[in-house]
């Protein structure tokens, strides 16, 4: 690359990727020499941006924080999604992020390209996020951190809080954030008990990045981290089987891939099976399907479901009588 300008954003892009950046490889990138990529990053230092280099054969560039957060060079399809992440913010499972979601939107919006600025808006225009039930939720900063780690495999010190109310100090390397229904968990090599482990991020607190960086692990098995959290699943989490009395070519169209997955039964039926989570809030979930259906298991997602079908018969008779006199 020969304008000189050019190379220097499409280098700070590189290297606001969270990785290391073999000098090589960069070289390789902007088709120029090592030598010239020294050069670059001795600008980069000079206009302010904070470039580490380390030495030997893990070695590279990486941009580490500095007083003031650099200028974000974003293409479009990671412009969309941190907008369309923004706009959904203010409705998930974490906490404290909505007034800072909905100023960092306008901030983004305000420099979207038209072409870009009129996807997003189009997309939000057209789907609607249901709003959180009440429960716990994890922690923005918690989550950044993780994630932060996640990338670099850098080792955590954290307390975790176990189900009973016991709190635990862990050292651990983590691998992936996951998020199923309205749970966040960490997927994380424990290393006092030398096993993979997933935590639930709202139990986590007083988390410490060591600075220490591993090589990567792999799960047992060759799995993907989705496939271990769904084995890993805490009992306490439960799936249901429902039978959908409409073909599985009519439930496709109708019943949305959050809520499960299909398997045919006959030519006027098929089978449902959901995603895990609570008793409570997975019939919340079931109550939204627009079909009709037959609870198969477990057993005792019955009285939840009773207990919704209840209160809503409540409210229509009061209507009713109201509505009478």
């Amino acid at each position: 690359m020969r304008d000189p300008s050019g190379r220097l954003l499409q280098l700070l892009s590189l290297l606001q990727t969270p990785r290391e950046w073999p000098g090589v490889e960069l070289a390789d990138r902007l088709g120029v020499t090592p030598r010239t990529i020294r050069r670059d990053v001795d600008r980069l230092r000079e206009l302010g941006y904070p470039v580490h280099a380390t030495q030997g054969n893990v070695g590279g560039y990486r941009l580490t924080a500095g007083a003031a957060m650099p200028p974000l060079l974003l293409d479009d399809d990671e412009a969309i999604a941190i907008a369309i992440g923004l706009r959904t913010a203010a409705t998930a499972a974490v906490t404290g992020i909505e007034e800072t979601s909905l100023r960092a939107l306008a901030k983004l919006e305000q420099v979207l390209p038209v072409r870009l600025r009129h996807r997003v808006t189009a997309l939000s225009d057209a789907a609607v996020v249901l709003p959180p039930r009440d429960g716990p939720a994890a922690d923005a900063d918690t989550l950044a951190a993780f994630a932060a780690a996640c990338a670099t495999h850098e080792k955590v010190r954290f307390a975790y809080t176990k189900a009973h109310g016991e709190m635990t100090r862990r050292l651990v390397e983590p691998r992936q954030l996951v998020a199923s229904g309205h749970l966040w968990y960490l997927v994380a090599y424990d290393e006092d008990r030398a096993a993979w482990r997933s935590f639930r991020v709202d139990r986590i607190s007083e988390v410490h990045r060591t600075g220490v960086r591993v090589p990567g692990r792999e799960l047992p098995g060759g799995v993907d981290t989705r496939t271990w959290v769904t084995r890993a699943m805490p009992s306490r989490d439960i799936r249901a089987r429902l039978l959908l009395h409409v073909p599985i070519e009519q439930a496709v169209e109708n019943v949305p891939a959050w809520q499960g997955t299909l398997e045919p039964v006959d030519r006027r039926s098929c089978r449902l099976h959901t995603h895990p989570d609570s008793a409570q809030y997975l019939a919340y979930r079931i109550t939204l399907l627009t079909v009709d259906y037959t609870l198969l298991d477990p057993p005792e997602l019955a009285e939840h479901l009773r207990s919704i079908a209840g209160r809503a018969g409540r409210a229509i008779r009061a209507f009713t009588d109201t509505s009478q006199a």
